[in-house]
């Protein structure tokens, strides 16, 4: 197995990356939290290039000078932010459960969205109420016993100030126009029951980067890491080991 470093960029709701982690072992793995979660500081400002220059900085601080980056929904924005912005940076680049850009292009739309999702903590919820409510929603029905309480318990965890910081973080991305100028080779997993990145919207990803292909994880919301975890390492894997010359071309294969 390579020993690249991979870079795990997790989503909003915080890092729950157990089954991940074991199955990538022992490959070098840097389980990068959003500034604001883990403990970390809030930045003194909140975007993704401010997020994408302090990972540069990070990954320089490690001597890592080039990686697989692995990021999941908002994680995969910040992914793909830094694969434009530092593409010498990556080797390989996986985008999970992700999209391109977030919501429609009218800016009430942005503000109906943070008012909805900021409602509960607003109305004096906890992270840990929050969770429990938002997100067994976003698992497939076939999700096993287990998935939606680690979500809940990673989520319960982060702090609201981080979490509301990166909700409106969240609402600012739009890279549809920059996809083709990612380099690297990518793969693009989507959860065929995802509410949040359809497979539909991460096809025409796929169609836009230009070495790039997709796999579609049958029954998955949009917690496969967590849902069918076999199936997601074994894609994961799968890519990140590929020999360089066996790595796709310009196509998008949707595999179940």
């Amino acid at each position: 197995m390579s020993e690249v470093p991979v870079v795990l960029l997790h989503g909003i709701g915080g890092a729950a990356w157990g089954p991940t982690l074991r199955a990538l072992a022992p490959r070098p793995v840097l389980d990068w939290p959003l500034p604001g979660y883990g403990g970390t500081p809030l930045l003194p400002e909140t975007s993704f290039p401010a997020w994408a220059a302090a990972l540069a900085a990070r990954l320089e601080a490690e001597g890592i000078a080039r990686a697989d980056i692995l990021g999941h929904s908002i994680g995969g924005m910040l992914a793909q932010e830094f694969a434009l912005a530092f593409p010498e940076r990556v080797r390989r680049l996986v985008l999970y459960a992700t999209t391109p850009a977030f919501g429609g292009r009218d800016p009430s739309f942005a503000e109906q969205f943070l008012a909805e999702r900021l409602a509960p903590l607003d109305a004096g919820k906890d992270m840990a109420a929050l969770a429990a409510e938002t997100l067994p929603p976003m698992l497939g029905p076939a999700a096993p016993p287990g998935a939606a309480e680690a979500a809940i318990a990673a989520m319960a965890a982060v702090p609201e100030a981080a979490y509301r910081a990166a909700v409106r973080c969240l609402a600012t991305f739009d890279r549809r126009a920059a996809l083709g100028r990612i380099a690297a080779p990518t793969l693009l997993l989507a959860g065929e029951r995802d509410p949040l990145a359809p497979p539909r919207t991460m096809e025409r990803m796929a169609q836009a980067i230009a070495d790039a292909r997709l796999v579609v994880l049958p029954g998955a919301g949009h917690l496969a890491h967590l849902e069918c975890p076999e199936a997601f390492n074994a894609a994961v894997r799968a890519f990140l080991d590929a020999p360089v010359a066996a790595a796709p071309g310009r196509r998008a294969a949707a595999e179940g």
